[in-house]
């Protein structure tokens, strides 16, 4: 009797915190009750009378957000009308059902919002005042309800003030490098989300909850699989699958997209030839394209990885990338898909440094692509490092639609073992200046202009979006996945703006916690430069896991090996890009070449990454390059240790699940700051035989066994093809 009592009382303990512990699962969208009574009083007032322009499945998604919003915040279930005047305090509708009872003016400035934008404010009729949220198409005004609830959770609601606003960039999508066997290629948070063993006949309620979280960012695009892809995605029976996650996503304004294979017309079309010129090829692409587009009739297009690392691609039958991607991209065009192509090419083949390769590609093939093909462009040239000079790319071709590609996941800082903040390295690349097309370009601003009006714009992230409860391992992974969002809408935002927002929708507005997180945020991407990558240095991680320091890795492919890179030898350090080693700096615009081409003018932030310097080579704060880098690990590790610090003075002010949970990763990443610190600085002096700086804590341990330390099962590793 005794032992069933306490197993009762255990399994009620269990299910308490099961319920009431906060997990993460919930992201920026938890909800959480007001406080506040004005605030209360005001948001209670609209959800007594909500009215309903007509009928639509994103107005019922809207009504089911408002239900679980209103249910957690007021602890009451909305009010629906039917009565447009009497009862209603919201109108809900787009600006052709408001027709009536806008002004011209209104529906003019409605109308420039385009097919996303939103207007919300007060909306005067017959003498009455009216709260309303009207967009141009129902997505908008799915957009405005959102924005409408996330001011009501940071306080920032105010009855009286219209606002209005729209993305900068058309197309805005989450790449999903996530495999049909579940496994996600440098993914870690756990397995995919799309389990499709069950689908179509299983739908994860998961899938709904994922569309929430990217309606509510204004994401409106998915890839759903890995760009290193499976031609058996384009099957009949994965089509089927596919249609479902498409059909559950449509009402949230998300178009799916999927990677297609360059040789699936060999793997699954039964053809001997995956030619783009050819004819069965083509009829081949075109009856495919047909058939995806009778299962999902709004299907965005495809991704495509071609001619790099492995992957089938035009060069086979001497074609270039404009005749492989105008052959997909006439396939698509008839429905209005686009065909998005990656300009991440490079090959071991080609005797030229890896950053000039997809600039040498691509500038000749300026102004041949078809309107519907987007290029989409890592941020930097070689691989999503720490730090990286933007992409020559973007602005070296003026007549190609060039998207931006980020990398969400933290391949190359810390995975899920470290709090990086990316927003700072993303708005660092978006604000550089690329002088062309003209003096006052920057990035940002090419990603946002379309070639012509027929041309999308596009910004894409690497997701690491996976089955733990917190949806992305690291409970800061989901700030990342904020952060993207919000740049993708308006690449203009300031890290500063974004981190406040995510940490009043994440932890609340306590001014304690927002000051400390928001320290720890702003600060971490730097530190992990220091204690990683600093002055420029890159690619020196481990070889194919990417998991911690290997700046010792060499043998095999000179371009996936440390050495290639960083050419440390006795006299110095760094890759020479300037006109006396492989000229990469000249892929820039010629004002960025005379000012970079200088080791004393450069930012010393891209130093190692255009000069080869020697070890006893001044900085700008007097100490010679060699104290520098000692002094940049050293104090990246300080940095981590006063982020665990900081964290720790917030105990009792955050929930102790979440708490203890970023309490223990923090601890991981101060081990794992100091590994890197050590690892590479006893490498590099071995190399340099010089002694470390006195100012510094010395590096401890043994090189060897540093060199020693292998990772087989570490998360996200590329399967084998």
């Amino acid at each position: 009797m005794l032992k069933a009592t306490l197993l009762s009382i255990f399994i009620s303990i269990s299910l308490f915190f099961s319920v009431s512990a906060n997990d993460g699962y919930n992201l920026w969208l938890d909800y959480r009750p007001i406080q506040n009574p004005e605030l209360k009083s005001q948001f209670k007032t609209l959800m007594d009378g909500i009215y309903f322009f007509g009928e639509n499945p994103t107005y019922q998604a809207i009504k089911n957000e408002l239900d679980l919003a209103s249910d957690k915040m007021l602890n009451q279930a909305p009010v629906y009308t039917n009565e447009r005047l009497s009862n209603s305090k919201i109108w809900m509708g787009t600006r052709d059902q408001l027709s009536q009872v806008l002004s011209l003016t209104q529906q003019g400035e409605i109308s420039n919002l385009g097919q996303d934008g939103y207007w919300r404010g007060p909306l005067d009729f017959e003498g009455k005042t009216y709260y309303a949220i009207i967009g141009n198409k129902p997505v908008g005004v799915l957009y405005g309800v959102y924005n409408l609830l996330n001011s009501i959770q940071t306080k920032t609601f105010n009855k009286s003030i219209k606002i209005t606003d729209s993305p900068k960039v058309k197309v805005r999508m989450l790449n999903h490098w996530d495999n049909l066997d579940r496994t996600v290629e440098r993914g870690y948070a756990g397995f995919s989300i799309w389990d499709w063993h069950k689908l179509p006949g299983y739908v994860d309620p998961r899938y709904i909850d994922y569309a929430r979280a990217n309606a509510s960012l204004g994401i409106n695009a998915v890839s759903l699989t890995n760009v290193n892809a499976n031609a058996l995605i384009l099957t009949t029976d994965f089509m089927k699958k596919a249609k479902v996650l498409a059909d559950l996503f449509r009402p949230y304004g998300i178009k799916v997209f999927l990677t297609a294979r360059f040789s699936a017309p060999i793997q699954i079309g039964g053809l001997k030839t995956a030619d783009p010129l050819d004819p069965d090829v083509i009829k081949f692409w075109k009856e495919k394209t047909d058939e995806m587009y009778s299962y999902i009739p709004d299907f965005g297009g495809f991704l495509v990885k071609a001619n790099s690392e492995g992957q089938p691609g035009p060069h086979e039958y001497g074609r270039n990338h404009a005749e492989g991607a105008n052959m997909l991209a006439d396939a698509l065009a008839p429905h209005g898909g686009l065909l998005i192509w990656r300009a991440f090419v490079y090959s071991h083949e080609v005797d030229e440094d890896r950053h000039k390769q997809a600039n040498l590609e691509f500038e000749p093939l300026d102004s041949k692509f078809k309107e519907n093909v987007i290029i989409q462009v890592k941020n930097g040239a070689i691989d999503f490092q720490p730090r990286e000079p933007f992409h020559p790319l973007f602005g070296a071709v003026n007549n190609t639609q060039l998207g931006m590609e980020f990398q969400i996941t933290q391949e190359y800082l810390g995975q899920a073992t470290q709090l990086v903040f990316l927003a700072p390295m993303w708005e660092e690349v978006l604000k550089s200046k690329t002088y062309q097309p003209n003096q006052n370009a920057t990035v940002a601003s090419v990603i946002e202009t379309p070639i012509n009006k027929n041309h999308k714009t596009l910004i894409a992230g690497v997701s690491n979006i996976g089955t733990d409860r917190n949806w992305t391992g690291h409970l800061f992974g989901q700030a990342n996945w904020y952060a993207f969002g919000k740049l993708a809408w308006n690449p203009e935002l300031d890290s500063k703006t974004i981190a406040e927002e995510w940490i009043k929708l994440t932890f609340g507005d306590n001014p304690d916690v927002l000051t400390k997180v928001e320290k720890i945020m702003l600060e971490s991407h730097e530190a992990a430069v220091d204690y990683m990558t600093p002055l420029g240095l890159h690619h020196i991680m481990g070889r194919s896991h990417h998991y911690g320091p290997g700046p010792w890795v060499t043998g095999g492919r000179a371009d996936w090996t440390s050495l290639y890179y960083h050419r440390a030898d006795s006299l110095g350090i760094g890759f020479d890009r300037t006109s006396t080693g492989s000229n990469a700096l000249a892929q820039y615009a010629p004002e960025i070449t005379h000012n970079w081409s200088d080791p004393n003018e450069i930012p010393e932030k891209f130093l190692l990454w255009f000069h080869h310097l020697p070890w006893d080579f001044k900085l700008k704060n007097g100490m010679t390059l060699w104290e520098g880098i000692a002094n940049h690990y050293d104090s990246g590790v300080k940095k981590a240790r006063e982020m665990e610090k900081t964290w720790a003075s917030l105990e009792g002010e955050i929930d102790p699940e979440r708490f203890h949970h970023v309490e223990q990763l923090l601890a991981i990443q101060v081990e794992e700051a100091e590994w890197w610190r050590n690892s590479c600085l006893l490498y590099f002096q071995s190399i340099s035989h010089l002694p470390f700086p006195n100012n510094i804590e010395q590096p401890v341990g043994d090189l060897e066994y540093y060199k020693s330390l292998s990772f087989p099962n570490a998360p996200g590793i590329r399967p084998s093809w």
